[in-house]
């Protein structure tokens, strides 16, 4: 299973006034993740735009569970990989790391959509082309 790992350093902007990640921003680094996961995998977003004629890869559910905080000028490390894959959705992980530790366990789905081809102006959801399916469970 091909598995993306990237370090981030928390920024005052993350965090509240208690000195702690604010929990939205943890999201906001999720999608990016999953964004640089999909990218490092060989698959940037304009492929996903052009080459499969793709709008997005939107978010339709997501939760996390939190075990430790950080605060400003820590570094975690973030592990990204595609869980299971569906017709158009697939479930990702994401396990933050502080020093060794399991900080956070936060999990999306996402779905491919495209345009609704007898209305432009709809989406519809997309099926998962076999190639990118290939390449997230070969690793």
């Amino acid at each position: 299973m091909f598995v993306n790992k990237r370090d981030v350093q928390i920024q005052w902007g993350d965090c509240d006034p208690a000195n702690i990640v604010y929990y939205p921003r943890y999201f906001a680094m999720f999608d990016d993740s999953t964004s640089i996961m999909f990218e490092v995998a060989g698959f940037s977003k304009q492929d996903l735009v052009h080459k499969y004629g793709l709008v997005g890869i939107p978010m339709v559910d997501t939760r996390a569970k939190f075990y430790i905080p950080s605060t400003y000028g820590d570094w975690i490390r973030i592990e990204s990989r595609i869980e299971s894959f569906k017709r158009s959705s697939f479930e990702v992980v994401h396990n933050v790391f502080k020093a060794d530790a399991l900080a956070i366990e936060a999990f999306e789905t996402r779905v491919l959509v495209g345009r609704h081809p007898d209305d432009p102006a709809k989406l519809k959801s997309a099926p998962m082309p076999p190639e990118i399916i290939e390449r997230f469970m070969r690793g």
